[in-house]
């Protein structure tokens, strides 16, 4: 490990058993996928993961904080991909009725897709274990988790409570 880092923040934002999944295209950091809406820190946000995700959330899809319920850091994950230790900090928010998302978003195709099959798209590996953990387990709990991914090893722990 030559102790290069990729901080990155994400959210997965609920609406009627929906997550708002972005068709990322064009990225620097990982081939066409889906993911949620997010992408990586700013210097000024090393130690704010939510200002990161917040800032992204605004920029990609013109929403704030205030159009949000239930804005919650529910899992950092650590992958060591190319030579760089990966940080993802991945949050969950129920999205609120009165909300107005841009949905021309300069960083891919945004759309509305079911719970019971957002892992039916391709998705960064980090990204899909996650939603499946989340859709299994973490949805019906208000824990925070760490995950660790080596090959193809996924170890998911609780923390406690968020």
């Amino acid at each position: 490990m030559n102790g290069k880092l990729r901080n990155m923040a994400t959210i997965y934002i609920k609406k009627d058993k929906k997550f708002l999944l972005l068709d990322r295209i064009g990225s620097k950091v990982v081939d066409r996928s889906w993911c949620g809406v997010g992408g990586h820190f700013e210097p000024n946000e090393l130690n704010d993961a939510k200002d990161a995700v917040l800032r992204e959330m605004n920029e990609e899809i013109g929403i704030t904080e205030k159009d949000l319920n239930y804005l919650d850091l529910r899992y950092i994950a650590l992958r060591i991909v190319k030579g760089e230790l990966r940080i993802n900090y991945y949050f969950f928010a129920d999205l609120k009725e009165n909300a107005n998302i841009n949905y021309n978003c300069n960083e891919g195709i945004l759309e509305w897709v079911s719970f019971d099959k957002a892992n039916n798209r391709k998705m960064p590996y980090t990204a899909q274990k996650v939603i499946e953990h989340y859709l299994e387990t973490g949805i019906n709990t208000k824990d925070f988790y760490s995950v660790t991914i080596a090959d193809e090893k996924v170890n998911i722990i609780s923390m406690g409570i968020s």
